[in-house]
């Protein structure tokens, strides 16, 4: 299992906004390419220096493979519409990560 993480520092001006499009809109979208199972978003409970609130999206390829498809045929529109909406509002870094184990 894959999990491609997308960390976003959101300025506060526009949380709200921001937080609303995710949970109604892009994961789903994310979903709907296919590429990934599952999606997850957690809040990072840490005060940044900069400023601003941090959030993991966190989305769950079965395969690398999937995850490339993903990076290669949809990243580029998908990440548009974030960037028209909330531009230098936001910051985001992506990590893609593999499981190795889990325990409960």
């Amino acid at each position: 299992m894959i999990i491609y993480n997308v960390t976003i520092n959101i300025d506060e001006s526009v949380h709200e906004q921001w937080l609303n499009w995710m949970q109604t809109k892009h994961i789903q979208e994310m979903l709907n390419t296919g590429c990934f199972k599952s999606a997850r978003l957690v809040k990072v409970l840490v005060d940044e220096d900069m400023g601003g609130i941090t959030y993991s999206a966190q989305y769950f390829a079965e395969t690398k493979e999937a995850l490339e498809d993903y990076k290669q045929n949809h990243a580029p529109l998908l990440r548009s519409e974030g960037l028209q909406l909330f531009a230098d509002k936001m910051l985001a870094f992506r990590t893609d990560l593999e499981i190795i184990s889990e325990h409960e």
